[in-house]
């Protein structure tokens, strides 16, 4: 996806300069940030495809970042942790990042996540599969507008949590597991960290509440059951 501008935030200059090598030579436009303020600034005046962004920064940390530009933007971001702890994944996750990885890293698989992030994104924005309205109960899913509907309230779902849903809906009464739902709503191998899926399962039972039973099958994974 040429011309595609991703902002690379990281206070380490190998690492940005490693990232920027990568990802230039894939075709992607790069601008980068060594803090965690000047991110913010580029943040308002680039439009951006996708927001790699390490979590231990100067001046403003990666969790301000991440809570910042969530509060009215919903470009993906990809974030970089030093440690390879669950509790550092998850609370980023539950922050808004879309996916992460762990310092130090493969640049080809930065490169990999990246694609996969913008091809799901983009993609989808795009109506490429199933343009059809699903309809559950009172809930109303639009894949071309990206929009969910509960009666005449719109839910503000983030791009992964839509994908998830949508998946969940397409294969109603049938338990999915972790691994398979990593595998639909991410595209790529997630090297096992499943518990991605359940910090975003547990977003959406929370957007949603009682409109949508979304019940977990001990032991194998999750199913959404229709109500018709």
């Amino acid at each position: 996806m040429p011309n595609e501008t991703i902002l690379v935030v990281d206070d380490e200059a190998n690492i940005r300069d490693l990232a920027r090598l990568y990802l230039e030579k894939d075709g992607y436009t790069v601008i980068l940030a060594q803090d965690g303020a000047q991110a913010l600034k580029l943040v308002q005046e680039n439009e951006l495809a996708l927001i790699v962004l390490d979590l231990m920064l100067p001046e403003v940390d990666g969790w301000e970042v991440c809570r910042r530009v969530r509060a009215d933007s919903n470009v993906p971001i990809l974030m970089l942790t030093a440690r390879d702890d669950d509790i550092d994944k998850i609370v980023g996750l539950e922050m808004g990042a879309d996916d992460y990885l762990t310092k130090p890293f493969n640049p080809r698989e930065l490169v990999a996540r990246v694609r996969a992030i913008l091809r799901r994104t983009i993609g989808s924005a795009s109506g490429n599969a199933g343009d059809e309205v699903r309809q559950v109960g009172e809930v109303t899913i639009d894949p071309k507008s990206r929009e969910v509907m509960m009666g005449d309230t719109r839910i503000p779902l983030r791009t992964k949590e839509f994908d998830l849903l949508l998946t969940l809906v397409d294969h109603q009464n049938i338990v999915l597991s972790r691994d398979q739902l990593l595998d639909l709503v991410w595209g790529y191998e997630f090297y096992g960290q499943t518990r991605t899926v359940d910090v975003h399962i547990a977003h959406l039972r929370e957007k949603l509440g009682d409109s949508l039973a979304i019940e977990t099958v001990w032991g194998m994974g999750y199913k959404l059951v229709s109500s018709q």
